[in-house]
């Protein structure tokens, strides 16, 4: 896995965590001069668009990641992070819904980025069943 796809791997689970939703993560490469991989989530406010992006920033900087630029902070409705490789759009419904970056990238593969479910053992599938009968 390449540096730049775990970076927006985690930086999606990031945008999860922080309650965004509907957050697609794209394989631009070969589609896109821009970028190799997009991130595109929804925030419930701008405050809180302007929250994960101060995160996923930060995380950033773990990932050696440089920033290249910013848009749309002050607003907090289209945020996007730009480095490089990278890019993330934090937007509020109503500028998702216009922009619609799905349907504009809609030849790009979508990455998985949720952590596998951990199956449960026959054991603790049983401890659960004992715990609903006591």
């Amino acid at each position: 896995m390449t540096p730049e796809r775990k970076f927006a791997i985690e930086a999606a689970r990031l945008a999860h965590d922080r309650h965004c939703t509907d957050i697609v993560v794209l394989d631009l490469k070969g589609i896109s001069p821009a970028a190799d991989y997009f991130i595109i989530a929804t925030g419930t406010s701008g405050r809180q668009c302007k929250s994960v992006a101060d995160e996923i920033s930060l995380l950033a900087k773990t990932h050696k990641q440089s920033k290249f630029g910013t848009a749309g902070y002050e607003q907090g409705r289209w945020v996007l992070l730009d480095f490089i490789d990278v890019v993330v759009h934090l937007f509020d419904d109503e500028m998702r819904e216009y922009y619609d970056l799905e349907m504009l990238w809609g030849d790009a593969k979508k990455i998985r980025w949720q952590k596998p479910k951990k199956v449960k053992s026959e054991k603790e599938k049983g401890k659960s069943a004992d715990s609903l009968s006591d």
